[in-house]
């Protein structure tokens, strides 16, 4: 969605980005957006909504909120963009790595339960078998 706005209430993003209001109010409090005041309405920009929006993206990938908000204030220092990209890159390596550690354990899960589905199978069949020849 391209959004022309220079600012956005609380509940444009909220309904954009499909998350709650409370949500947004929290990442406020962690310090990840910082809307401005006028009366009690908040007025977020379009800063705001490009943080909101790789915020959601990180959390996504399996980052901590602690995580994106270090990735996130590398932007904020002045010339940072070199040291944030490289800070970003070590932590997406880091990352992928622990999902793909994460994917085999998942893997192997569902090969022991794959195992012990078809063992199971194979006992119903065989005691149904037997209670079968029984009744007969």
């Amino acid at each position: 969605m391209t959004n022309d706005k220079v600012t956005f209430t609380i509940g444009d993003l909220a309904r954009e980005f499909g998350v709650t209001l409370r949500a947004l109010r929290f990442y406020e409090d962690k310090g990840l957006l910082s809307p401005r005041r006028q009366g009690l309405n908040r007025l977020y920009s379009r800063r705001d909504r490009a943080r909101l929006k790789l915020v959601l993206l990180g959390k996504r990938i399996g980052f901590s909120l602690v995580e994106i908000r270090e990735m996130l204030d590398l932007y904020d220092v002045r010339g940072g963009k070199l040291k944030q990209l490289r800070v970003a890159l070590g932590k997406f390596e880091s990352q992928l790595d622990h999902l793909r550690e994460q994917q085999r354990e998942v893997e192997q899960a569902i090969e022991e339960l794959t195992r012990l589905r078809d063992e199971t199978q194979t006992l119903l069949r065989q005691r149904e078998a037997g209670e079968g020849s029984r009744a007969a």
